[in-house]
């Protein structure tokens, strides 16, 4: 009734289904782990860019806003200066105007005084020929009856002469008049004239209050240095002999000199930035390298231009320079022998081998040819 065989094989059969449902099962259940695992990567990768984006979308907004400030500041420095050159060249031509209308009015008072001379000269003529008259009325009344015809024809001349006595006394009047209005016209000209002079005197004055920033800046560095840092009496520059800062032919700086370096360009840098209207004026601040001539140019140049990278980048790394945050104001320049020393028509090498730091203002270049404009005029 039962077959034994058959019962085994279809119980084979179920048992080797079920291991193949299990491994099956298995296998997807280590997929869907690989693809959560995956996902759960994927996921904290695109946080962490998300998050990455996102500050350096904000450090963009930010100096985006810082440029935009100094933009704005640079051009109300140059709306400044043109305001001030429109200004000097319409009180110019103001002056100009004026002083023409000042030469047509004298030319018409002129014009006035000699047609009040020649009607001075018209009426001393009449009052002759009136004199003359009058001693021919004086003869005796034989010569009146004689003369009665003449004496009708003369009264009638006098008659005319007085018309025309009169009417050049009118015209006199009339002159006068006029010239007294001109006059006043000249003296209201004039009152102009100052006012415009007195403006333009002010404005040289605001002007010269601009450029005398710079004579401002070395008094202080002067005053605030003392005696113990010798700067440069024109451009209030710093100067060191490059023997003390570098060994002969090399960019190195020497750590003995690094301290003396340090404590005087703190202390330089301390009165530029301790001064509101100083700082505010303040552009850059340079480091310039210098040698003398011997040797080629290009070489020069290149020497220059290392030891004085070499000592921006020392600077830089002082504390005062971060905490100042004074690297926006730093720039290094190499001149080779270009602005070496020279005495008496002859270069002094030693003074030439030097490194110089040195401070830039605002516009300065702008300031110092209108001051040179102002001075010739």
């Amino acid at each position: 009734m039962f077959n034994p065989k058959r019962d085994e094989d279809e119980s084979n059969f179920w048992i080797s289904y079920a291991d193949l449902m299990a491994g099956l099962l298995f296998v997807f259940i280590l997929l869907i782990g690989a693809i959560v695992s995956k996902s759960i990567i994927l996921k904290s990768d695109l946080s962490k860019k998300e998050q990455r984006l996102i500050t350096v979308e904000k450090d963009l907004k930010v100096k985006g806003d810082g440029l935009k400030s100094l933009n704005l500041v640079l051009e109300e420095k140059m709306r400044l200066i043109q305001n001030l050159d429109r200004n000097l060249t319409t009180n110019g031509q103001k002056l100009l105007e004026q002083e023409q209308k000042l030469l047509l009015n004298d030319e018409e008072i002129r014009r006035l005084n000699a047609l009040l001379l020649e009607a001075n000269t018209q009426r001393d003529k009449l009052n002759g020929e009136i004199v003359i008259v009058q001693n021919l009325l004086g003869q005796s009344k034989i010569e009146k009856l004689q003369s009665q015809k003449e004496l009708d024809e003369y009264r009638g001349k006098v008659v005319i002469l007085s018309n025309q006595l009169t009417e050049n006394n009118k015209t006199v009047e009339l002159k006068d008049a006029e010239m007294l209005r001109l006059m006043q016209a000249l003296d209201e000209k004039e009152t102009d004239y100052n006012k415009i002079l007195q403006s333009l005197q002010e404005q040289k004055a605001q002007i010269k209050n601009l450029t005398g920033i710079k004579v401002k800046v070395i008094a202080a560095l002067k005053k605030a240095l003392g005696e113990n840092i010798t700067i440069d009496p024109k451009s209030g520059s710093l100067q060191f002999a490059s023997n003390i800062l570098f060994e002969k032919g090399s960019v190195e700086l020497k750590e003995e000199a690094k301290g003396k370096l340090r404590e005087v360009f703190e202390e330089y840098m301390e009165t530029l930035m301790s001064d509101v209207e100083i700082r505010t004026h303040l552009e850059n601040i340079v480091i310039e390298g210098h040698t003398d001539s011997d040797g080629g140019y290009l070489y020069n140049l290149d020497l220059s231009q290392r030891r004085a990278y070499e000592v921006m980048n020392y600077l830089l790394t002082l504390d005062f320079a971060q905490k100042n945050d004074i690297k926006p104001l730093m720039a290094a320049s190499g001149r080779a022998f270009m602005d070496a020393i020279v005495v008496d028509g002859v270069e002094d090498k030693d003074a030439s081998r030097r490194i110089e730091i040195k401070f830039r203002l605002k516009n300065e270049d702008a300031m110092h040819e209108i001051e040179k404009v102002l001075d010739a005029e």
